[in-house]
């Protein structure tokens, strides 16, 4: 099979929705054989049909699951070329109100479940002398937001790890990732069906919409190609330009602009 990833073995998790799902689609589309990781297998096993390839049920939590899953799909794949840290959760509540059981959780399967991965592919990747590792992290991990304080952490410890990984398995493996913004996935879904929630986030976008996970997932098989060869340890924000507004200067230019004419003395 031809394309940019024509002989690539790649293994995503959270593959069965949203983001992993149109990774595993863009990477087959383009060439790779790929395994897809999810924690509801049979999402994992819809994607894998729909692009050729294989998947595994596993909680991106369980140190050993993860283990034996990276190595049994380069088993079968016959190598492991590339890995995307895809798998996530979340939710929105006071800080003060979240519970340890709420904490645990989404550090877990952000934050540790990244490192799993991390540490499950890394050995295989430099005993075959190359490879490519993108974690997705989130905009929050950069700009924190209210009611999302573990899972910001969380992902700004992804950031921190992907710059230290990509420290340490250099110069064989690159490791890279996205932070998107307000992305249309199933995690979203009650914002973008409210319409009036919609509508606030288009608002504070500049391109003006909600993004698709189609576009996440083209980043990220940028940062993966070899186009992205003199890449690594870097986040590409995937955010239709959110947080390019000030909220400090925004608010004054405002009232400097509705001011009554006249000098400013």
């Amino acid at each position: 099979m031809t394309g940019r990833f024509a002989g690539r073995r790649v293994l995503v998790t959270g593959g069965g929705s949203g983001i992993g799902a149109a990774c595993c689609r863009g990477f087959a589309a383009d060439g790779a054989v790929v395994t897809v990781l999810d924690r509801d297998g049979h999402r994992a096993a819809a994607v894998a049909s729909e692009v050729g390839g294989r998947s595994v049920c596993a909680d991106v939590r369980d140190a050993d699951a993860i283990t034996a899953a990276v190595r049994d799909a380069a088993e079968a794949m016959g190598g492991l070329t590339d890995l995307v840290n895809n798998a996530g959760t979340g939710m929105a509540k006071p800080l003060l109100s979240y519970t340890d059981k709420e904490w645990a959780l989404l550090i877990g399967v952000n934050l540790t479940g990244t490192f799993h991965g991390i540490r499950a592919a890394g050995p295989i990747m430099l005993a075959a002398g190359g490879g490519s590792i993108v974690n997705n992290a989130s905009l929050t991990g950069l700009r924190p937001t209210r009611g999302e304080g573990p899972y910001s952490a969380a992902k700004a410890g992804v950031l921190n790890l992907t710059q230290t990984a990509a420290l340490e398995l250099a110069p064989t493996v690159r490791v890279n990732a996205v932070a998107p913004g307000m992305v249309h996935t199933p995690l979203t879904d009650v914002v973008v069906a409210n319409e009036g929630w919609r509508r606030a986030a288009e608002s504070g976008t500049p391109l003006g919409r909600v993004g698709a996970a189609e576009e996440v997932a083209e980043v990220i098989l940028f940062l993966a190609s070899d186009a992205a060869s003199y890449v690594t340890g870097q986040t590409i924000v995937v955010d239709g330009g959110s947080v390019l507004p000030s909220l400090q200067s925004d608010g004054l230019l405002r009232a400097f602009s509705n001011r009554p004419p006249g000098n400013v003395e």
